[in-house]
């Protein structure tokens, strides 16, 4: 009784951290080009800053089959693109204005945001 209700807590626990608590870790782009892998149900990195005022140029890195995985959208910009299997996934942004750009897949499981400075 007592291994189940110490699993339990160990559980809770990790489903708060997990959901609340995680915060990525942010890369700086000093040349507004990034590399990102989508694997796993998640972009990585998913929490990029870049220079605005600048063209952004993304290049996704699609591993996973995930059928939820073959899109990447910007709704801010109105901007989606279509990714297939591999490295080929080259999404150039036009000169982003100061602020934060959210990017996701069709779905939302796969979340990402640009902040541009």
């Amino acid at each position: 009784m007592l291994y189940i209700n110490v699993l339990g807590i160990a559980l809770i626990a990790a489903i708060v951290w997990w959901f609340w608590l995680y915060k990525p870790q942010q890369v700086v782009s000093n040349n507004n080009q990034v590399n990102i892998v989508v694997n796993h149900g998640v972009y990585q990195p998913s929490d990029i800053k870049v220079k605005a005022g600048e063209k952004v140029n993304l290049r996704f890195d699609r591993q996973d089959s995930a059928p939820c995985a073959e899109m990447v959208i910007f709704p801010q910009l109105d901007i989606s693109q279509e990714l297939s299997m591999g490295t080929n996934n080259q999404l150039e942004l036009p000169a982003l204005d100061r602020g934060e750009y959210d990017f996701h897949c069709q779905m939302k499981m796969y979340t990402g945001k640009l902040i541009a400075e």
